[in-house]
């Protein structure tokens, strides 16, 4: 640019208002386009961010659902075996009653064992009381009529006493016989004790007279 012409712009800018409005607004033209050019550069990445981001966002839920999906099978197979296992524990308590009836009844058990056999009938039970065998001689035969030995088992709990029967097969003389054994126990011991009869099985008319006499009953089956 010669000299002479940037003489004559420099006077322009100072004399002529006009003109120097007019290259203002060019230079401002030039500065916007400029940043409008690097706006859109900006939005552009900006969009190619966002876009990696949705991609990652739905990645991440799809893991998500699957992992729904699994959670919920291994639920329900958590289900069924609970299921199948409570139905196994019944199928082995039904089996342990009848075997040990059947062992008792043919001499197969003592008295003893037959004992141990059934206390998972008392579980419950034996975890918070003490037990003890009550042996007596009934020298007047207050139980049976004749003199004998009474032995029998005894839950006993902050003073509160439970005589225990235990019967493979319950009838209603098993009950009126326990029932001797509370009055005779009370009689000796002057303790008023709870009465429970214990069994794989009892009869109906048996059941009948223990709620008569107020003998509680733990019996899976009533024949």
């Amino acid at each position: 640019m010669g000299l002479d012409l940037k003489r004559e712009l420099l006077r322009l800018l100072r004399e002529d208002e006009e003109f120097r409005y007019a290259v203002v607004g060019l230079l401002g033209i030039a500065d916007l386009r400029t940043s409008l050019d690097s706006l859109i550069k900006a939005v552009g990445e900006l969009r190619d961010v966002v876009a990696k981001h949705s991609e990652e966002i739905d990645k991440l839920r799809s893991a998500v659902e699957e992992l729904r999906k699994a959670v919920e099978a291994l639920t329900e197979d958590v289900k069924r075996h609970s299921e199948a296992i409570h139905a196994m524990q019944n199928s082995i308590e039904r089996l342990t009653s009848s075997v040990t009836a059947l062992g008792y009844r043919h001499g197969l058990f003592t008295e003893e064992a037959f004992r141990e056999s059934i206390r998972y009938l008392l579980g419950d039970l034996l975890k918070i009381y003490q037990i003890k065998r009550w042996t007596y001689y009934d020298s007047e035969g207050f139980v049976f009529g004749r003199p004998s030995v009474i032995d029998v088992d005894v839950l006993i709990r902050d003073g509160e006493h439970i005589l225990v029967g235990y019967k493979a097969g319950i009838d209603r003389g098993d009950v009126a016989e326990l029932y001797r054994e509370g009055l005779l126990y009370e009689r000796v011991n002057k303790v008023r004790p709870r009465l429970l009869i214990v069994g794989p099985a009892i009869r109906k008319r048996a059941l009948e007279l223990a709620r008569e006499l107020g003998v509680e009953v733990r019996a899976p089956e009533v024949v």
